[in-house]
């Protein structure tokens, strides 16, 4: 019933199978047993489109319910036994998961060595593609958007800072107002990313126009183009604490109004939490020292 809710919320076999830990076919077997067992056209074999049947409709609803009170029993026993053990999934943006994320992990490993924590670095996109099918527990997010299938759980918010290399001339200021940005050369994120569109959001509001000169999609790849001299950035505190401190960075406070990004966990609505969820949730609201 797992596989084929998996199947039903991912629309495709193949996810279906990495997130159960089997091969296709093994998903297909099992897909093909249940309709014999209830004796029912489950999906509409179509290479165009995935679709459950009226009676794969019912079955799923229904298998949701199953799995549900399954989990939650099998959490509650080991809450009985104070047991805190299995593997938390999470799905996390580039920048969160390098430089927020790792002190996290540290602490809570250390308090619950029989845990596993397993890490994928996405595209914030993919992240929520992530919670919504299953593939893992929980996202990690900036900037989140409201979803109906999703529950937010704010965290903390981050101040932004200009960066720039060493020899540049804003480098020897003590901080910046976003006006002092106005014509100047620009790495950013891609206008897809959620900081980029809240960057361009807060500059507008200014009216402060930068001349975009290189656009990546990751973190790291625009701390390296402004290394080089390529043009400034505005980027999360915590990512530059490493370059500032081998000085090939230069970090400047933002004056005028805190620019602060904003990070959130994302979990689907109505999941059962397992204790080592619960607890690994609880330590991520907590402030712990980045690094």
């Amino acid at each position: 019933m797992k596989v084929f809710c998996d199947l039903a919320e991912t629309e495709s076999f193949t996810k279906a199978a990495q997130i159960n830990g089997v091969t296709q076919s093994a998903v297909s077997q099992q897909i093909s047993s249940l309709e014999r067992q209830f004796k029912s056209l489950l999906i509409e074999r179509s290479k165009k489109r995935f679709r459950l049947t009226r009676e794969g409709e019912v079955l799923y609803q229904y298998s949701k319910q199953i799995i549900a009170t399954y989990e939650a029993l099998h959490h509650k026993l080991q809450e009985l036994k104070d047991i805190i053990s299995g593997t938390v999934r999470v799905s996390t943006i580039y920048s969160i998961g390098l430089h927020d994320l790792p002190p996290y992990i540290k602490q809570f490993m250390k308090t619950y060595p029989t845990v596993t924590v397993q890490v994928d670095y996405r595209h914030a996109d993919q992240v929520y593609e992530d919670v919504q099918g299953n593939v893992v527990d929980m996202g990690l997010v900036a900037y989140p958007w409201r979803d109906n299938k999703l529950e937010i759980i704010p965290l903390r918010k981050t101040p932004m800072v200009v960066i720039c290399a060493p020899d540049h001339p804003l480098a020897k200021a003590k901080n910046l107002k976003l006006k002092a940005l106005e014509g100047e050369r620009f790495v950013g994120f891609r206008p897809d990313i959620p900081t980029r569109k809240a960057l361009d959001r807060a500059m507008r509001e200014q009216g402060v126009s930068v001349r975009y000169v290189m656009e990546f999609d990751n973190i790291e790849t625009v701390k390296r183009a402004v290394e080089i001299g390529a043009g400034i950035s505005i980027v999360p505190r915590t990512t530059v604490s490493q370059e500032v401190a081998n000085k090939t960075l230069v970090a400047i406070p933002l004056e005028d109004g805190r620019i602060e990004r904003p990070m959130a966990a994302i979990i689907k609505k109505n999941k059962v939490l397992s204790p080592a969820m619960k607890h690994f949730l609880e330590l991520l609201k907590q402030e712990l020292p980045q690094g």
